[in-house]
């Protein structure tokens, strides 16, 4: 599995847990005193979290991304649901983004 394949499935399941955690585990804790939600999913997005920051510096070269592009990566990674923009639009490999896949070296 190459290292943008797993970004994308890192980007999408740190969003996913990011929204888990904010839309069930958070209103749990609040709402019903049950702070199990948050011992649980908590922990689990702080390792996806780390991860997709992680991902971000090793593929920031194979997608040819300049600084502005990833320093808009990492924030994404605080903002609920911009890491699935990320994985949708900017996660393509260079030659898939645009060119044809005969004129990549």
């Amino acid at each position: 599995m190459d290292m943008i394949r797993v970004f994308r499935l890192v980007s999408i399941a740190e969003a996913v847990s990011f929204l888990a955690l904010l839309l069930i585990a958070m209103p749990l804790k609040y709402g019903a005193e049950a702070e199990v939600g948050v011992q649980l999913v908590g922990p689990i997005h702080g390792v996806l979290f780390m991860a997709y920051v992680g991902m971000v510096f090793l593929v920031r070269d194979a997608l040819r991304w300049d600084l502005k592009r990833t320093v808009l990566a990492l924030a994404a990674a605080v903002l609920p649901i911009a890491p699935f923009l990320v994985e949708r639009q900017w996660a393509r490999p260079p030659h898939a983004a645009g060119a044809p896949a005969s004129s990549a070296p």
